[in-house]
């Protein structure tokens, strides 16, 4: 059976916003200006969220729009105020290290996914039991296509809100803890700076200057 075009569009559109997110990935594991880094992440965050949406994640990419891509990245930037600009270079063996981890790590996934159902597989536990009634009331509750949107929004509407509101939350704990604005570091070290400065002894040029 050939491919439909929108089944291919959708494939295209798949494999270059996975292509973007291999290209961004490699770009922060190869920078070293923390600024760029954040960016980047930041960038990382939205197109995921795109790519969510475009496989009907909806809820997915919401929450990776608003927690990923908004107030990680201004977390991010505030932590900023209280380090350096700069990475500082590692050497390759401790490098070797993380990498070693990460291989680990994908190859237990990998390996996990062999158990996991296959895609439309009617006897999967997404397609019996409470997931069967949902996909079968939805509609007709609420008149959206996407099944995932009313149980979220109707179906478990505290429960979102209650989660909503933990993530927030915690941002805003954070927030205080890396203390913005005034009680910054970085701001209490320019203050100090600038009374170094006027408090300083000034040179034999500077006196001769003010006598003249």
């Amino acid at each position: 059976m050939a491919m439909s075009e929108p089944d291919i569009g959708l494939a295209l559109v798949n494999i270059v916003l996975l292509g973007l997110l291999f290209v961004v990935a490699i770009a922060i594991a190869r920078l070293r200006s923390l600024f760029a880094i954040v960016m980047l992440s930041g960038i990382y965050s939205l197109v995921s969220a795109v790519w969510y949406v475009a496989v009907d994640a909806v809820d997915v990419g919401f929450t990776e729009a608003a927690v990923g891509a908004g107030m990680s990245t201004a977390v991010l930037l505030g932590a900023m105020l209280l380090t350096s600009r700069t990475a500082k270079p590692e050497k390759s063996l401790r490098q070797l290290g993380p990498l070693l981890v990460c291989i680990a790590t994908g190859i237990m996934l990998i390996y996990a996914t062999v158990d996991l159902p296959a895609v439309g597989d009617p006897n999967s536990p997404a397609n019996t039991g409470v997931g069967l009634t949902y996909l079968r009331v939805a509609w007709y509750d609420t008149g959206i296509e996407n099944v995932v949107t009313p149980v979220l929004g109707s179906y478990r509407g505290f429960d979102t809100l209650g989660e909503t509101t933990v993530v927030f939350v915690a941002g805003i704990a954070v927030a205080l803890l890396l203390g913005f604005g005034e009680r910054s570091l970085a701001e209490t070290i320019r203050n100090e700076d600038k009374n170094l400065s006027k408090n300083a002894p000034k040179s034999d040029a500077e006196d001769e200057e003010s006598d003249s």
